[in-house]
């Protein structure tokens, strides 16, 4: 069977693996001329469902679950296990009390025992929570060795290329995220630094909680750090606002104050597509499957809607929406 795979995000990439591992001939097509500048290359990259369960419904924590073992048996040693750090600063403890009430998969830890697990952050923070189950990974590597484990394996990439020039395909999937032009998407606006603080070494996610702005830090490599993201409804992709500019800073500063001689290495911005439910979809339309609506959970949700998609086009499962309450109950059972 030829299927041609519509946009080389996540979703696009991790579709194409999956039908490529079930026998398909499988194109990609992405419009941007190179692999990247979309969200998905903006993303923290955290595979944290537990965490974004205190904002997020059931059905992300079921399907995102195994996605730190899908990465990790495509892409072997782009994983990191070590878990996510929740902190707060001491006027902001309550914020602590009402993630934990959200959430599950965590344990309590005191100012030892978070020194223990970051050391640059010793006697920063008085209590946190520690999700031990809880991964990351640098979204950009990933990509990256992704398409190119993909091309090597036969699947055909094609770059600064309209989809509509394409022809003799049994199947499509759809995975152009606001360009696909569905009308019940709205874009919600992700703005992010990229900081190079070669004073400071932190080993896994940390999220600072905020009444107001609740940001995150995702550790790359060689000292560099994601700042990340904010949360704007809006499909502007102009340049990072000042207001966000400055939240992202203190936010960077209040974790640890050697943020301050920090080198600003990048800003970026990601329009993320989401319904009005924040909950993905997978849907069979005759001969395309579309995935759309990730919202801010892209390389945690793309495993399974990808698999999800590869049912759809095999014929193996029936057409619906995950976003069906029935249809995600029983999948998480």
């Amino acid at each position: 069977m030829r299927v041609l795979v519509k946009g080389a995000g996540v979703a696009g990439l991790t579709s194409a693996f999956e039908l490529a591992a079930r026998g398909a001939a499988v194109t990609v097509v992405e419009a941007r001329r190179c692999l990247g500048g979309n969200a998905s290359w903006m993303a923290g990259g955290m595979l944290a469902p537990w965490c974004e369960r205190e904002s997020a419904e059931q059905p992300v924590l079921d399907l995102g679950r195994d996605a730190a073992d899908w990465w990790d048996a495509v892409l072997p040693g782009h994983v990191t296990r070590a878990g996510t750090l929740v902190v707060a600063m001491p006027r902001d403890a309550g914020e602590l009390d009402r993630f934990a009430s959200r959430t599950s998969g965590y344990g309590w830890v005191d100012e030892d025992e978070i020194a223990l697990l970051e050391p640059d952050l010793a006697g920063r923070f008085r209590r946190g929570l520690f999700f031990p189950g809880e991964a990351h990974l640098d979204p950009r590597r990933a990509m990256a060795a992704l398409q190119e484990k993909l091309a090597g394996s036969g699947v055909e990439f094609h770059f600064g290329v309209d989809a509509k020039d394409m022809a003799g395909f049994e199947r499509e999937i759809d995975c152009t995220g606001m360009a696909a032009g569905d009308e019940r998407l709205r874009g919600v606006r992700g703005e992010m630094l990229i900081l190079h603080a070669p004073d400071i070494l932190l080993s896994r996610p940390v999220r600072l909680l905020h009444p107001r702005f609740p940001l995150y830090l995702a550790p790359r490599a060689n000292h560099h750090f994601m700042v990340g993201a904010t949360m704007v409804e809006s499909l502007s992709t102009g340049p990072v606002t000042v207001r966000s500019m400055m939240e992202l800073l203190n936010a960077a500063y209040s974790v640890h104050p050697a943020f301050g001689e920090a080198a600003i290495v990048e800003t970026g911005v990601g329009i993320r597509p989401a319904f009005p439910d924040n909950l993905p979809r997978v849907e069979r339309k005759g001969r395309t499957v579309a995935i759309n609506g990730l919202y801010r959970h892209g390389f945690l949700l793309a495993p399974a809607m990808a698999q999800r998609a590869a049912d759809l086009v095999f014929g193996s499962d029936k057409p619906a929406e995950l976003a069906d309450e029935t249809d995600c109950q029983r999948r998480s059972a």
